[in-house]
C-alpha cells in the first residue's frame, strides 16, 4: 500500500497569520508560507510545484516544519545569497510600476505577466522565480483566498457548545483556555500586489522580529498564564503546561483545558499535570475566548509600536503580559462566556 502523503496541519495557523509572515518575513520565508497557504485551500502539490518552481522534496520539507512548529518552521534564518539582479535605481523604478500597473494600460500584475514584460520592455533576462523573489523583496504579497469557514463542522460545534455549556454548570468544575499567539515587533502595513497609491513603510532593518506567548485563561476567575517562546512545538507546549502546574492553584477539583487541534496538542507523551484536555471542534477559534485577550494585547501595547531589536520586544511583551495577570476582573469581561453558548 501507497504511503499517505504528508499533509499540513490546518490548525497549525491561520491563513491570515500565514499572510501577515509572509509579508514580514524574508523572500525565503514568504515562498514557504505562500506554498502552505495554497495547500491549506486545497491546491495540488505539483500545481504548487509548478506555480513557485519549487521541488516536491522542498514542499515536503516545508509540510514537516510547519507541522513540528507551525508558523515558525517556516521563518528562514538570514544567509548570504547571490548578487541581486533586480536592484538599484532600476528596482525603484520597476516598484513604482508595480504600484502603479495604469503606466503600461494593465490593471494588474500577475508575476507572470510582470516577468514577460520585463524581458520585452527592459531586456532583464532572468527567471519567473527571481520575478517572484523580487516581489517579496520589496514587501509584495500575494493574496490567496481564505475558505476555511466552509470547513466547519456545525454539528461538532453545536454538540461542543452542549458540552461546554454542561461544563459550565458543573460546581466543581473550572473550565481553562489555552492557545499561542504570534506578536510581531513591526506590525507596520506592508505593499500587497494588489495595493497602490498607498503609502507604506519598511523596518529600518528589515529584520523579522516575532515571538511566541503560550497561555490560558479561566473565564470564571479570570485567572491567565502564559510563557513567552521562540516557537511552537510539542517540547514548548510541555514546558508551559509544567510551568502553569507549578504557579496556577486550582479552585476547583476538576480542571479542563480547552485547546484547537495544533499537532503539539495531540501528541500522546504529554503530561497534562492538573488539567484534562477538550478539544475545539475544527477550524473554530470563535469559540475560544482567549483569542479576545490577543486581540486586546495586540492592541493595546502593539498598535503602533516599533521594537527594533529583540531586546526591546521582549521587554514590551513582558509588559504585556503583566498587565493582563495583573488584572483578573478585566480578564472576565474580556474572556466572558457570553453568547458563546
Amino acid at each position: 500500500m501507497a504511503q499517505r502523503l504528508l499533509e499540513p496541519n490546518a490548525e497549525n495557523a491561520t491563513i491570515t497569520e500565514l499572510k501577515e509572515t509572509a509579508r514580514l518575513g524574508s523572500s525565503e520565508t514568504a515562498l514557504r508560507c505562500t506554498a502552505i497557504q495554497f495547500l491549506l485551500v486545497g491546491t495540488s502539490r505539483q500545481q504548487v510545484c509548478d506555480a513557485l518552481e519549487v521541488t516536491e522534496r522542498a514542499i515536503r520539507k516545508w509540510i514537516a516544519a510547519f507541522n513540528q512548529c507551525g508558523i515558525d518552521g517556516l521563518i528562514a534564518q538570514k544567509r548570504p545569497g547571490r548578487t541581486r539582479i533586480l536592484n538599484g535605481q532600476n528596482a525603484q523604478k520597476l516598484v513604482e510600476l508595480i504600484e502603479d500597473p495604469e503606466r503600461v494600460e494593465r490593471t494588474f500584475w500577475t508575476a507572470k505577466a510582470f516577468h514577460g514584460y520585463l524581458s520585452e520592455a527592459y531586456e532583464i533576462e532572468c527567471s519567473y522565480r527571481t520575478v517572484v523573489r523580487f516581489f517579496h523583496q520589496q514587501g509584495f504579497a500575494l493574496k490567496v483566498p481564505q475558505p476555511w469557514p466552509d470547513r466547519q463542522d456545525e454539528e461538532q460545534r453545536k454538540a461542543f457548545c452542549n458540552s461546554l455549556h454542561d461544563l459550565l454548570q458543573d460546581p466543581k468544575t473550572d473550565v481553562w483556555f489555552a492557545d499561542e499567539s504570534g506578536f510581531e515587533g513591526d506590525p507596520r502595513p506592508r505593499r500587497r500586489w494588489d495595493r497602490k497609491g498607498k503609502k507604506t513603510r519598511v523596518t529600518k532593518n528589515g529584520d523579522h522580529l516575532r515571538m511566541n506567548v503560550m497561555g490560558m485563561v479561566c473565564p470564571r476567575t479570570g485567572e491567565f498564564f502564559a510563557i513567552e517562546t521562540s516557537h511552537s512545538d510539542t517540547d514548548t507546549f510541555q514546558a508551559f503546561l509544567d510551568e502553569a502546574g507549578k504557579f496556577v492553584n486550582f479552585e476547583r477539583p476538576d480542571n479542563i483545558i480547552i485547546v484547537d487541534n495544533a499537532s503539539w496538542h495531540k501528541k500522546k507523551s504529554l503530561h497534562w499535570h492538573g488539567w484534562q484536555p477538550m478539544f475545539l471542534p475544527p477550524y473554530s477559534p470563535d469559540l475560544n475566548p482567549i483569542e479576545r485577550i490577543w486581540l486586546t494585547m495586540k492592541a493595546k501595547w502593539f498598535n503602533n509600536h516599533v521594537c527594533r531589536n529583540v531586546d526591546q520586544m521582549i521587554d514590551r511583551l513582558d509588559q504585556a503580559i503583566l498587565d493582563v495577570v495583573n488584572n483578573p476582573k478585566r480578564n472576565q469581561k474580556t474572556a466572558a462566556i457570553g453568547t458563546l453558548i
